[in-house]
């Protein structure tokens, strides 16, 4: 049960406030007769429990890898399946585009789940005239006091928040099923066959509700990804819980509008007309409520860039541990800054939450559709037919929900594609600068090596002691090596090649000595999975190495190519291999080697 109520404070919390705004934003742009609002009230019923029950729900959560999930889960779980370079480059780059969508969306969450939170003051009497402005101010203000708290970690307070979040729920299905009491007509929604009229009734403006529609299942992709901090079963049964929680209320909500056309702040409003002695303190609620899917899709940012990191598509960030004991709850400068920057620039440039809900859906949508396809893929080769068709009708429906998310693009949306694009020029920068500066590099091969190290070794006087070199395998010696050993005649008594090589699945550690390769010259592997945090100096210390000198190659690129610069510039603000995993830096050595590109 600790596990159900903590997975609504990580999980669900998305999901859990899109009631704020979804309906509003909607209704903003479709007359709110009773025919429909009960023909929107079926889209969100049936887009809730197609996107978020049956794709991540039931499908993607049966897919994953020592409970872990997420994009790159799936590109791991499908990659043996495939035929070829062409197949693996495209799932390669789909996976990337799935984490720059999700990155882009971690801009728009905290922006208009705050705003829109923040809009319920004006119903507070005394309040109803306060500018717009001043909301965004104080969002602005909650977003900062909230990014700024990050460096000192979540632990303490990460226990408040599913007993929050439950209450929340309990509030929004309570509030509902008051509402539905005085129209329980509403529950025609159920019926698919509304949802349908609807979209073919109004032709082509029905089909672009369909772009505010999926601000309901916001959030559902958490489900997958958040699968490792807690387990399949209590994310399962939080979902439970939450669906009846958002059914009941969405519905309430569609009674209210049926009963008061006009309504503006649906959510706060239908509270506020229902209790409004206890108005500021759901208020009060309601921004909690937003901090924390806030919270937890910051969260999940830093997850998604150290898999990044440690998977060799994002360059070396400076990662901080922010827990003793939860070693999985980490602190990324970089990503933290720039999402605050971009969520209060988001904030000004947008002004009002519904302004931003034209913008927000957009990446959601496309993430989806990629998982969908993944999913398709993966359950195809594994003669699961039921669920590869399964998964092939969400790719149809995704498309459908994506190609009317694509007529936001003139009008906002196309934030949501600068901002995905941002990481992805990064991550395809990065990787293709590295593939090319490795191929200018030229190691050396192993054999070729190892008949200079051998002369050398014999003939030179060496250093007491313990030197360490880092490489990425013992077959391909780094140049930087050769250089230390060949041309700088610096060898050591005991010469020990490091190799770290993460492995396909998610946690777990190993670490040994191989195969001597020549006198004084040694290889030693840490394998670990592409999640594990990896503490080399404890690694080295447990395995006997009490090493001297640290060498380590650094790489000074000459080149007039506009992208290579950027490449070059990545390279010197980011951290060095060894400097992110913290070796002692009174014993790093440096070799720089001059590269043009």
């Amino acid at each position: 049960m600790k596990k159900i109520i903590k997975s609504l404070g990580i999980v669900f919390g998305d999901i859990g406030t899109s009631p704020i705004y979804t309906l509003t934003v909607i209704f903003l742009f479709t007359k709110p007769t009773p025919e429909n609002v009960i023909g929107v009230l079926s889209l969100i019923v049936w887009t809730i429990i197609t996107h978020v029950t049956v794709e991540y729900a039931w499908l993607a959560t049966g897919l994953s890898q020592k409970g872990e999930g997420g994009t790159i889960v799936l590109k791991e779980l499908l990659t043996p399946y495939l035929k070829g370079a062409r197949q693996a480059a495209l799932i390669s780059f789909l996976s990337i585009v799935a984490i720059s969508l999700f990155i882009g969306d971690g801009v728009i969450t905290p922006a208009i789940s705050i705003l829109s939170a923040v809009e319920g003051v004006r119903l507070i009497p005394g309040f109803e005239d306060i500018s717009q402005t001043k909301l965004i101010i104080a969002a602005a203000v909650i977003a900062i006091a909230l990014f700024a708290f990050q460096k000192r970690g979540t632990e303490r307070v990460a226990w408040l928040f599913g007993p929050l979040m439950l209450v929340w729920f309990i509030i929004l299905a309570v509030s509902g099923i008051a509402s539905i009491y005085t129209n329980p007509s509403v529950f025609w929604a159920l019926n698919p066959y509304y949802g349908i009229k609807f979209v073919i009734g109004n032709g082509f403006a029905g089909f672009l509700v369909l772009n505010e529609v999926i601000l309901c299942a916001t959030g559902g992709e958490a489900l997958y990804s958040d699968m490792g901090h807690l387990g399949r079963a209590p994310i399962i049964k939080g979902w439970n819980i939450v669906f009846m929680a958002l059914l009941f209320n969405y519905l309430g909500q569609g009674a209210f509008i049926i009963a008061n056309p006009t309504a503006h702040n649906v959510l706060f409003e239908m509270i506020y007309s229902q209790a409004s002695m206890v108005y500021i303190p759901f208020l009060v609620l309601s921004i909690i409520a937003t901090v924390i899917a806030s919270q937890a899709m910051i969260s999940g940012m830093f997850s998604i860039v150290y898999q990044g990191i440690t998977t060799h598509v994002m360059p070396h960030l400076k990662v901080n541990y922010t827990s003793s004991e939860m070693i999985g709850q980490i602190y990324i400068g970089f990503v933290n800054w720039f999402l605050l920057i971009c969520v209060i620039f988001i904030m000004y440039e947008f002004k009002e939450s519904h302004n931003l809900a034209v913008a927000y859906g957009l990446a959601v949508n496309g993430t989806m559709t990629i998982t969908a396809t993944m999913m398709t893929w993966i359950f195809y080769h594994r003669g699961q037919f039921l669920k590869a068709g399964v998964a092939f009708v969400l790719i149809i429906v995704d498309f459908m929900f994506l190609f009317s998310n694509m007529f936001k693009i003139p009008n906002g949306g196309y934030w949501s594609i600068i901002l995905a694009l941002l990481p992805l020029s990064l991550i395809l920068i990065y990787t293709q600068g590295q593939k090319r500066l490795y191929k200018a590099l030229r190691p050396l091969n192993k054999d070729a090596f190892l008949i200079s190290y051998n002369q050398i070794y014999k003939g030179l006087c060496k250093i007491s002691g313990t030197a360490l070199f880092f490489a990425k395998s013992e077959r391909d010696i780094a140049p930087y090596i050769v250089h230390t050993m060949f041309k700088n005649n610096i060898i050591y008594e005991d010469n020990v090649l490091v190799s770290i090589a993460r492995t396909d699945e998610p946690y777990g550690l190993n670490y040994f000595f191989k195969e001597n390769l020549a006198p004084g010259l040694r290889v030693f592997e840490i394998q670990a999975g592409y999640m594990e945090m990896v503490d080399v100096e404890a690694i080295l210390n447990a395995s006997g190495i009490n090493e001297k000198t640290i060498f380590y190659g650094l790489e000074e690129i000459d080149t007039d190519n506009v992208v290579w610069k950027i490449f070059s510039m990545i390279k010197k603000l980011t951290p060095t291999f060894l400097q992110f995993y913290k070796l002692p830096s009174n014993k790093l050595h440096g070799v720089i080697t001059r590269v043009e590109m």
